[in-house]
């Protein structure tokens, strides 16, 4: 045998025990090879030999080579291994001893089964499954694998002992377990989503949302921000010409309770007639119509602003008290919560509000139970066991957190009906086609369902008086007459309805359908055309969802949807119509018109809809039979976009002067600047070199600030030079502020001097009064929008100015504004010209003599280009880095010296600070940084579906608006500049100020 045989051979071997010997005297059955049983005598000398020799090399070198036979001698038989020598006795045994045969056996035996046990190979558990089993989690995790070699592969991850004592405690947990279908039970369920809803609230839709949308957790909720579908296009459509729903639950309702002159002295103080409507207008105050306005601190206007809200009053049945219900949106909530409890003293809470145990949604009624079948099986605990009921509404609040304040001077009560009172919004021309469809009129009930139950209750007792029939009879058949019109845009702006409906479920339709009017069924109806001049009766805006003992009852006595299941499932006729009888739930609603697009010529209407207001608990109920109808759910995104194709302001993204809109612009810019910093500095803009200061934030305080300060400086301009004392003795207190305020790199304003108001928030911290306001005076505003109107002809503006009522741009009238309102914001539409989108923090800026020459000579001119900056920023971030680089070395060499340490610190500080591409420090002025003078910031850009071209919303300064009207020629009023933070292109873009 050769020598690489023999290596072969002997590694083969190496493993084998060495016990075992192979006797070198072949037998006759062996055919020339080794004997099949060992004589007595060999297994002595076996046992001898095993107990003697090691288990060397040279043991397994005399089994392979045993005495009388050479490697020579050797060779390949059906036996095995053939012995050379021929002269051995080839007889049988005699005897064998039986126990030392066993033995033998038994250490073969054993030695065999470690060697199956022990692994051979270098692959892993999960490697030598089959193919068709190997998955790639089972590489990182172990639960992954089948569980009879579970445990081989936790002792391949080497987990120190700590960790494998947790882990095997931990398996005997999950052995305690129960089975996946135990714990999809929906008592378990109910559990899980409770615990879940400790620090996000949900909405009653929220699991629908969640299967189907991108949530998102705010202000306290946990939202459906977009569809997890492509339906942009799809969603604009559905508001343009069909109808699309929103789940608004998460607006929070304040319900004001006193009596009315009481209200009206002190809400007065929050709002006022310059702005608009007040809670004291005629129209709203009657109870028929939803009013909308913007409040401020108290005596505080035009500064300190808390937020725009809308309000309705309930109508006047006789009594002296009154209620009001104020909508805010949730950042909004604490801010004017807080001021409302102030100007009416509410500081003492009436009473705390403990949830209590919601009883079974479906009556204990028994031949209800029996003809429903059988009930979800018990727990173990059986009868004992307590069934965990869903959260509704305040049950996710606080049980220790007050929701009602009274005062004890006046007798006001403010109470906090957040989630008590659900809010469906629908837009789009065939909303109340989809409200018709769904909804039906309650019928008439007499006689009790249940004795022992009260359910519809209230409304028996409502039906036995005769005036109360007659009312619901005519709220009905209003109702109905929304159908015969082709908008809700042709309904009065506000209008509200109060109705009566029966359960929605009932009327479920057996697949989806859109909803489509019969316009030719009320199409000579005098009724109908009267119901578009006059609007709703006074009387038709009563709605029993005032009432709360009401609403309850209505929560309380619902039929689970697991028992209208089991009826549906009896019907003779499947699909049938559902005839629950006297059993069926009356569940009182408030119809709320949504006027949509009021300001502006074109598109009149547009987003017009209905508010739903639903009690609690009747969320799914009411949803599902609206999806039904066709309808197309949006979010939180659909919502900006609607109020962006509207113009109008979206809360709280385009109030920068209230608490609300600062902290969402700051958590906006953390945001951008994370996103900017995860970038390798070559992919990404040097907005250094763009020339785009602030690109995370619009720094109106810095830009108002620069502004004042530009026109109390200009020499040049006739209406600024004669009146610049005047503008410094109407503001004088502006003058120590400007020297002691910078602008950070984020656009954060720093102000030195403390001596400033400041307001303190609803936990007693303080906030800084803002140094700047947005001007919403209607008044000035139309002045504002006659001088920035678009001349077509010689003559227009003249006449259209004297039309309005309002007065030429001259030097007395601009005067006056400049000295009430110095730091003062408007909010302006801006369409592009040409091709091109906005986008958000782009600028706006003033167009040179040069620029509108350009233009009035080559139409198709898309406009100039900024000249590209200098990055004066670049050597010192090199120069600290290289310093940085230094000091390490020096650190290592030193050993690490702690003398080096502040020094590296202070550097890596000064190097954090100093991000590539953004600027550093305190800004200069905003105004003129750029070759073309900054007048104000886009808050919301992109390609309007609507318009067909770029539109962009944003704030101008009123000061810079002034002098560029005051300077441009009358055939190019309005005529701005945009540029966008990550580009040098300037874009010609008309600006409109839409009242």
């Amino acid at each position: 045998m050769s020598g690489s045989k023999e290596k072969k051979r002997a590694k083969k071997m190496r493993n084998q025990p060495a016990s075992v010997t192979l006797s070198a005297e072949p037998g006759p059955f062996s055919g020339g090879g080794n004997r099949a049983c060992p004589t007595p005598g060999d297994v002595r000398s076996e046992q001898q030999n095993s107990s003697n020799q090691s288990s060397g090399p040279s043991h397994r070198r005399d089994q392979c080579f045993p005495r009388g036979q050479n490697r020579g001698e050797r060779g390949r038989g059906r036996g095995g291994w053939q012995g050379g020598s021929q002269s051995v006795s080839e007889e049988m045994p005699k005897y064998i001893t039986v126990s030392a045969f066993a033995e033998a056996r038994a250490a073969e035996i054993k030695a065999m089964l470690k060697a199956v046990s022990q692994k051979s190979s270098n692959s892993l558990v999960f490697q030598t499954l089959p193919r068709h089993m190997r998955r790639r989690a089972m590489s990182h995790n172990v639960k992954r694998l089948p569980r009879r070699l579970q445990e081989m592969a936790r002792k391949e991850v080497q987990v120190p002992d700590k960790l494998c004592e947790k882990a095997v405690h931990q398996k005997k947990e999950q052995s305690k377990t129960k089975c996946r279908k135990a714990r999809r039970r929906h008592v378990h369920l109910v559990a899980e989503f409770n615990r879940r809803q400790r620090k996000n609230i949900w909405l009653e839709t929220h699991i629908w949302h969640a299967k189907r949308f991108h949530m998102v957790k705010k202000w306290g909720y946990c939202l459906g921000n977009s569809p997890t579908e492509k339906c942009y296009r799809a969603c604009y459509r559905a508001m343009t010409k069909h109808c699309l729903l929103q789940d608004l639950s998460y607006y929070c309702c304040l319900e004001l309770t006193g009596r009315e002159n009481e209200l009206l002295k002190q809400l007065t103080r929050i709002c006022s007639m310059d702005t608009g409507l007040t809670f004291a207008e005629a129209c709203c105050l009657s109870g028929r119509f939803e009013g909308s306005l913007d409040l401020y601190r108290a005596d505080r206007y035009p500064e300190a602003m808390l937020g725009p809200v809308t309000f309705i009053w309930k109508p006047r049945d006789g009594s002296e008290r009154r209620q009001l219900w104020i909508w805010v949106h949730p950042a909004l909530k604490q801010d004017i919560l807080g001021e409302l409890k102030a100007i009416f003293q509410c500081s003492e809470p009436e009473e705390v509000c403990i949830p209590e145990p919601v009883p079974p949604s479906v009556p204990e009624k028994k031949d209800v139970v029996q003809s429903l079948g059988k009930r979800r099986k018990e727990d173990k605990e059986g009868e004992k066991a307590v069934p965990v009921k869903k959260i509704i509404g305040d049950g996710t609040r606080d049980p220790l957190q007050a929701c009602s304040w009274i005062s004890p001077a006046t007798g006001i009560m403010i109470s906090d009906r957040s989630m008590e009172i659900l809010r469906y919004r629908l837009i789009g021309p065939l909303a109340h086609c989809v409200l018709t469809d769904t909804l039906k009129a309650a019928a008439l009930q007499t006689e009790m369902a249940d004795s022992e139950t009260e359910l519809n209750n209230w409304w028996v007792e409502t039906c036995k008086d005769s005036g109360r029939v007659s009312l619901h009879q005519r709220q009905s058949a209003v109702f109905e007459l929304l159908e015969g019109l082709s908008s809700p845009s042709q309904v009065p702006p506000g209008t509200i309805l109060g109705l009566t409906v029966g359960d929605p479920r009932v009327n479920l339709p057996k697949k989806k359908t859109k909803a489509i009017p019969d316009f030719g069924k009320y199409q000579d109806n005098a009724k109908v055309r009267q119901l578009y001049l006059e609007g709703v009766p006074v009387d038709c805006a009563h709605s029993f969802i005032w009432d709360q003992d009401i609403c309850k009852s209505v929560t309380e006595t619902k039929i689970s949807e697991q028992d209208i299941n089991h009826l549906r499932a009896q019907l003779l006729v499947p699909g049938s119509h559902l005839d629950l009888g006297p059993s069926e739930s009356k569940i009182p609603i408030l119809l709320v018109q949504q006027p949509g697009r009021m300001a502006g010529e074109d598109r009149p209407g547009w987003g017009s809809g209905w508010d739903l207001y639903l009690p609690k608990g009747w969320g799914m109920a009411f949803w599902i039979p609206l999806i039904y109808r066709g309808v197309r759910v949006g979010g939180l995104q659909e919502a900006v976009k609607h109020s962006e194709y509207q113009r109008t302001p979206h809360t709280p993204n385009d109030f920068p002067d209230c608490r609300a809109g600062m902290q969402f612009a700051r958590e906006l810019e953390a945001d951008l600047r994370e996103k900017f910093k995860r970038r390798p500095p070559a992919k990404r803009a040097n907005y250094v070199k763009l020339g785009t200061l602030s690109p995370f934030i619009c720094p109106w305080g810095q830009l108002t600030k620069n502004w004042e300060g530009r026109m109390k400086a200009a020499g040049g301009h006739s209406f600024c030079e004669p009146k610049a004392e005047a503008i410094k003795e109407a503001s004088p207190e502006t003058g120590e502020l400007e020297e002691a305020m910078e602008v950070s790199s984020e656009g954060t304003l720093k102000t030195k001097d403390d001596t400033g108001t400041q307001d303190v928030g609803d936990r007693g911290e303080t906030v800084p009064a803002s140094d700047f306001i947005v001007l919403r005076s209607e008044k000035l505003l139309l002045q504002l929008a006659a001088w920035c109107y678009p001349t077509a002809g010689r003559d227009r503006r003249v006449r259209l100015v004297s039309r309005l009522g309002q007065k030429q741009m001259a030097e007395d009238v601009l005067l006056p504004i400049l000295i009430s309102y110095p730091r003062a914001l408007v909010w302006v539409k801006l369409s592009l010209l040409g091709k091109g989108n906005p986008e958000l923090h782009a600028m706006i800026c003033i167009p040179t003599e040069d620029d509108l020459l350009q233009l009035s000579k080559d139409r198709l001119y898309c406009g100039p280009q900024e000249p590209r900056h200098q990055d004066i920023f670049k050597h010192k971030i090199q120069k600290l880095r290289e310093e940085k680089k230094k000091k390490k070395k020096m650190a290592k060499a030193l050993e690490d010296e702690p003398a080096s340490i502040p020094d590296d610190e202070e550097t890596t500080d000064k190097h954090e600070e100093l991000v590539l591409g953004l600027w550093s420090g305190a800004l200069p002025d905003v105004t003129s940084h750029c070759s073309r003078a900054l007048l104000g910031y886009v808050t919301r850009g992109d390609f309007s579906l609507a318009a067909g071209c770029g539109e962009a919303l944003g704030f101008v300064s009123l000061t810079g608006l002034l002098w560029m009207l005051h300077q441009q020629p009358a055939a190019s009023k309005g005529l701005v500049l945009l540029r966008t933070p990550a580009s040098l292109q300037y874009r010609f873009a008309r600006l409109n100020i839409e009242v």
